[in-house]
């Protein structure tokens, strides 16, 4: 059991750490902006809502790399591995190119779906076209970012991380405020920061694969054909790429709702308590990236006992550090009720926001562990695709709306119903785990014959 846990730890660490940074970057968003005003600070945590969602695709298209590559890692199989990237990235480019056309031409009407306000409007439609090139980059940095986690090599992953959000940082401030002679961007200097941190650290991933012996970053990865691999990540990738993208735009939603029902203050109080709940989760959530790898491996092996052990370990790891997450954003809401330029009203929303927050956390942190985690390591992502679908779109999504728009109900009474979705699935979630149907090895043999 103590093996497994200094396994995890060193894997956690870095992971952490590179969570932490992103966190970091998206503090110094709303710090800054804070500065400029909260129209700014609520047009950029609407615009951001694209980039959410187009995160869940990058992340679940990486899961499936991960759920593929950390197997036949386990099995010796470096050629797959290159198989699996190309195919990811194949995906990736596709949505990636969308979205940077969509932020490039239409801004105005990607904004109108989440706010009819035409100062936020015009705010937000800025962010977005400055951003669209943020979007390109993100498609290919992301796949091969998780082609090498999957073998282990995530404190190089995060080196990458760590020089493109200080550099993020630097610019954010430059574009923002208009230092060393620069045009003051006020929002449109947060995505043109980003946009150059990304091509940034594009070249830098560029650099990394020439001198890397295993895992490369190689386009002509996306034309090697093969039959078998492909059908298996289009039966495993594919579901947790759709469940992330059913969770993220359900998630979205959220924002929808405050925007369009419950007014600015609440958007702009919401933008803080998303911070102090991504604080609250980076300990459960490198711990459970971590986990995922480690049990890839583990399984690829055919191990199945020492998989079964390991995952008890990571669930009681979460449980931990699920908790040290509450008591972060509890200790943390003084600080951002003190800092926060919001009116007297946006104050209020914001403590009430904080507190439901310390404890959403371990409903989160359970849920992410087991479902993105654990299942998946063993290729098991269609049944938290359906269980999260299930619960975002049948459940939260419709409640926001009931409450919002028909019962028209307080906004802390809507925010409270919407923050009780990583609860309703614990009993399902926590019943799958324990019959132990997600614990298979994907891997196939003789993939390259003839």
């Amino acid at each position: 059991m103590k093996s497994y846990r200094s396994q995890i730890m060193k894997l956690t660490v870095p992971i952490v750490f590179q969570n932490l940074l992103s966190v970091a970057v998206n503090s110094a968003d709303v710090v800054m902006l804070n500065y400029v005003g909260q129209s700014h600070i609520s047009a950029v945590s609407l615009a951001a809502q694209y980039a959410s969602v187009l995160f869940m695709v990058f992340y679940g298209l990486g899961t499936g790399v991960t759920m593929l590559s950390s197997q036949y890692y386990g099995k010796g199989d470096m050629r797959a591995i290159d198989v699996v990237e190309g195919i990811a990235l194949r995906f990736s480019l596709i949505v990636a190119v969308i979205f940077a056309a969509s932020a490039m031409f239409i801004p105005r009407q990607m904004m109108r779906v989440f706010t009819p306000d035409a100062e936020l409007i015009t705010i937000g439609a800025g962010y977005l076209r400055n951003i669209s090139v943020a979007y390109l980059c993100w498609g290919v940095i992301e796949i091969y970012l998780s082609a090498l986690r999957s073998i282990g090599r995530v404190t190089i992953c995060t080196v990458l991380n760590t020089f493109a959000f200080s550099f993020n940082i630097l610019l954010n401030a430059v574009f923002i405020f208009g230092l060393f002679g620069a045009p003051k961007l006020g929002a449109a200097g947060v995505a043109l920061a980003t946009s150059i941190s990304r091509v940034t650290e594009l070249v830098l991933c560029i650099i990394v694969s020439l001198r890397s012996k295993d895992v490369k970053l190689r386009l002509s990865y996306m034309f090697i054909r093969n039959r078998l691999l492909l059908k298996d990540f289009m039966k495993m990738a594919i579901p947790a790429m759709m469940n992330d993208v059913s969770w993220g735009l359900a998630f979205s939603m959220y924002s929808v709702i405050m925007g369009q029902f419950l007014g600015t203050d609440v958007v702009a109080a919401n933008s803080f308590a998303s911070l102090a709940r991504n604080f609250g989760s980076i300990l459960s959530f490198g711990v459970a990236s971590a986990g995922g790898i480690l049990l890839g491996q583990i399984i690829g092996q055919n191990r199945m006992d020492d998989a079964d052990k390991a995952a008890k370990v990571l669930m009681r790891m979460t449980v931990l550090f699920g908790a040290i997450g509450g008591v972060i954003i509890l200790i943390l809401t003084p600080v951002f009720l003190s800092f926060a330029n919001l009116t007297d009203m946006g104050r209020h929303y914001l403590k009430i926001m904080l507190l439901i927050n310390s404890y959403y956390v371990m409903g989160s942190a359970v849920n992410t562990t087991l479902i993105a985690g654990v299942f998946r390591a063993g290729g098991d992502s269609r049944w938290g695709f359906i269980c999260d679908t299930i619960d975002m779109w049948v459940y939260a999504v419709p409640l926001g709306f009931l409450s919002a728009a028909v019962f028209k109900l307080p906004a802390m009474w809507v925010y409270f119903l919407l923050c009780t979705d990583e609860f309703v699935k614990w009993p399902w979630v926590i019943s799958h785990y324990r019959s132990k149907k997600w614990l298979k090895n994907i891997t196939r043999d003789d993939l390259f014959k003839g």
